[in-house]
This record gives C-alpha cells, structure tokens and sequence, in this order.
C-alpha cells in the first residue's frame, strides 16, 4: 500500500514513519508513506495556497488550483483520493477494511476554514474521524493511515493480532489477563489458566458479549449475530435482571 499525503505540514508525518509498527512495516516493504507540500505547487512568489473566501465569513479557504495540481502529481488509474473532512463519512472499522484493499490512498489534508468547494470535484470521498473539527487534517490522516496499515498482509506477525480486536467483528473485545496471577485480591478467571482450548475460546466468547452488551449494544445488530451469539445474549441479559455478574470483580 502506497500512501501520498498532500498537506501544508510535511514534517507532521516525521514522527508517525518512526511509530515501531508502522516504522516496521515501511521497512518491511509493506506500507510506503510520502508527504507532499501543497505549497510546492502554489504559483505564489511567496508559496501562498490560501485565500478569503467570497461572500464574508471568518478565516482563510484553501485555493482549488494547489490542491488540483497536488493530486494530479501522484494520482494514477489505481488511485483512490480521499478529503479528511468533518462532513465525511465518520470512519468505522468496516471502512478501514474497504480503504485496506486499496494499492493508492492519496489523503487530502485541509487547513484553516477548509478547501475550495470546487476541489471537491478531484476527490472520492471525503472521511470523518468523528464528529468534532480539528484544526486540520492530519492527525485524522494518521488515524487512517494506522488503522488500515495494520490489516495489509504481513504487517502484523498473524490475522489473530486483529481480528480478534474490538470492533473488527462487530464486538467489542474479550477482556485480557497477564501476571500477576492476583493482585489487590483479583484473580485471573481460572478457566484461562486451564489450558482447555475450548472452553477458553468459549469463555471469550461470551465475554466478549458480555463487554459490548454492557459498553456499546448498539453494536449489537441482530443480522450480524450468530444464533449461538443471540442464545448467549439472552442468557446475559437475563443474568442481568437476577442481579448476576456484571463483571470479573
């Protein structure tokens, strides 16, 4: 995967290509991460990509033609072209595994009161990383760029390092346990200490309900569940009213 990010501040990205996976993953031949200077393509003595916008209003708008000429530098049939806005699309983790299948993600990174409505017509789409405003598009870009680097083959050590993560299958994840065995009186459930693969896998599995039942159950769409997961629901949701566990401690 080949990633080309377009912004006014190249050497925002020089601390991300040193972040260990991603850094790894670039040495690996895996990920390529460029950075190009919307400025260099100003015909501004002065390199100036900005300008008032027509009709009042705070702020300065990013010009069309910058921004135009940026993306054309790296674009090719393969590319796909995506504006880091707040009125985006808000990214969810399915939308990380579509961007993921892609060979070319050129990330548009806006600034000040944001882009010239007209370089909307040289994107694809336009992503969200929630719904607040940032002061540019950067930070939103790195979220991106970390999240669909660590599903392309061969970036992480297995498929089992995420796809066992919260929100990769539509739950959150099961909760996780190293030594010591206790501290302050808790204790590691002891069927993870068992070496049943079964029933550990089964105890996660439940677990794993358990969490998104009780922090996101808005995750839990009934056409995505299996009918062994809509059977263990029930049974929390029931263990619930009886005042049951609602946790490990």
């Amino acid at each position: 995967m080949k990633y080309s990010v377009l912004t006014l501040f190249p050497e925002f990205f020089e601390g991300l290509k040193q972040f260990s996976i991603i850094k790894r993953a670039i040495e690996d031949g895996y990920i390529d991460i460029e950075t190009i200077n919307i400025r260099d393509f100003s015909k501004n003595k002065h390199h100036k990509v900005d300008d008032y916008p027509y009709g009042g209003g705070p702020g300065m708008l990013m010009q069309v033609e910058p921004i135009r000429d940026a993306i054309a530098s790296c674009k090719t049939d393969r590319s796909h072209v995506v504006y880091l806005s707040p009125q985006g699309r808000v990214l969810d983790q399915n939308k990380l595994k579509e961007l993921a299948t892609y060979d070319h993600l050129i990330l548009l990174n806006g600034h000040y009161e944001g882009i010239d409505a007209r370089a909307l017509r040289y994107v694809d789409e336009e992503i969200s990383i929630g719904d607040y405003v940032l002061t540019g598009g950067e930070i939103a870009s790195m979220v991106l760029i970390d999240g669909t680097s660590r599903m392309i083959n061969g970036v992480l050590s297995s498929e089992e390092s995420y796809s066992n993560e919260s929100h990769y299958n539509h739950l959150l994840e099961h909760p996780q346990y190293t030594r010591p065995q206790t501290f302050e009186g808790m204790e590691v459930p002891a069927v993870l200490l068992s070496g049943d693969h079964a029933k550990v896998a089964h105890y996660n599995k439940v677990e794993a309900l358990r969490a998104t039942l009780m922090k996101r159950p808005d995750l839990l769409s009934e056409n995505k569940l299996t009918t062994e997961e809509l059977k263990i629901i029930k049974s929390l949701k029931e263990e619930s009213k009886r005042g049951g566990n609602h946790g490990h401690y």
